[in-house]
C-alpha cells in the first residue's frame, strides 16, 4: 500500500482527537503532507472509531487528483490543498468542528491572543473566513485569503476551525490551544454581560460548562490551562 506508514497515523491521529472530543462521528477531517506533490486525507462519510488504513485517500495537492486509495476524499479536500500549497512549511492540517472554538465562529469575529506563549504557537489574532456551505471550492478560497505564515489556527464562519502545524503533533497542538483561547473569550464575553443581563449571562455560562464537560469526558487535554 503506497504511504501505510502515513495512513496509519492519520488513522491514529483521527482516534485520539475522537477519544478528546474534538472530532466525532464523520465530522471534521485530517490531512498528512507526504511530499512536495501529494498529501493523505480522510475519507468522506466513515467515522472516525471504525476507520482503517486503507480508508486513507492520497491526493495530489495541485489538483486534488486522487492517486490512490478506494474510498471518495473528504469534502473539505480542498481546505487542505490551501493550507499545503500556501503553507510549505505544514506537515498537518486538522479540521475540527471542536465545541468552543466552533461556538465562537457563531460570533463572526476574529479571536486575539494575549497570552505570550499561546501567540507564538497560534498567532496574534485568529482570522476568520466567512461563510460558504461545506465542502465547496468557495470556502476553500475564503481560507485561502485569510492564510498567513505566522498564524495556524483559522476560524470558519457558522462551521468550525482549521489548524496547521509542522507535524502530527503541532497540528493536535494548536488544536487544543485554540480551544483555550476560545474558551477565554467566550468566558470574557459573558462576565461582560453578567451586570446587564444576568439571566442571559447565567445560560451563557451553563452552555459554556456543557462544552467543557463534553470535551473533558471524551478525553483529556495535554495543555495546562494556565
Amino acid at each position: 500500500m503506497f504511504a501505510h506508514e502515513q495512513r496509519q497515523r492519520v488513522v491514529a491521529l483521527c482516534i485520539e482527537l475522537s477519544r478528546r472530543g474534538y472530532l466525532a462521528g464523520t465530522g471534521g477531517n485530517v490531512a498528512l503532507r507526504i511530499d512536495a506533490e501529494c498529501f493523505a486525507v480522510t475519507p468522506s462519510a466513515i467515522d472516525y472509531l471504525s476507520m482503517q488504513a486503507e480508508d486513507i485517500c492520497i491526493v495530489r495537492t495541485k489538483d486534488l487528483h486522487q492517486l490512490d486509495g478506494t474510498r471518495t476524499p473528504s469534502v473539505e479536500t480542498g481546505l487542505h490543498a490551501q493550507v499545503m500549497r500556501r503553507r510549505p512549511d505544514v506537515g498537518c492540517s486538522i479540521h475540527t468542528h471542536q465545541p468552543v472554538a466552533s461556538a465562537c465562529t457563531l460570533l463572526g469575529a476574529p479571536l486575539e491572543v494575549t497570552q505570550p506563549a499561546l501567540r507564538r504557537l497560534l498567532g496574534a489574532r485568529i482570522p476568520i473566513a466567512g461563510y460558504m456551505p461545506s465542502g465547496t471550492g468557495l470556502l476553500a478560497r475564503l481560507l485561502a485569503r485569510q492564510l498567513r505564515p505566522t498564524v495556524n489556527a483559522y476560524l470558519l464562519r457558522n462551521h468550525g476551525v482549521v489548524c496547521c502545524g509542522t507535524n502530527l503533533q503541532a497540528a493536535v497542538t494548536v488544536v487544543e490551544a485554540l480551544e483555550l483561547v476560545a474558551r477565554s473569550h467566550l468566558q470574557t464575553q459573558i462576565q461582560a454581560r453578567a451586570a446587564r443581563e444576568p439571566d442571559l449571562a447565567a445560560g451563557l455560562q451553563r452552555v459554556l460548562t456543557a462544552l467543557d464537560s463534553h470535551r473533558h469526558t471524551s478525553g483529556a487535554s495535554s495543555l495546562s490551562q494556565t
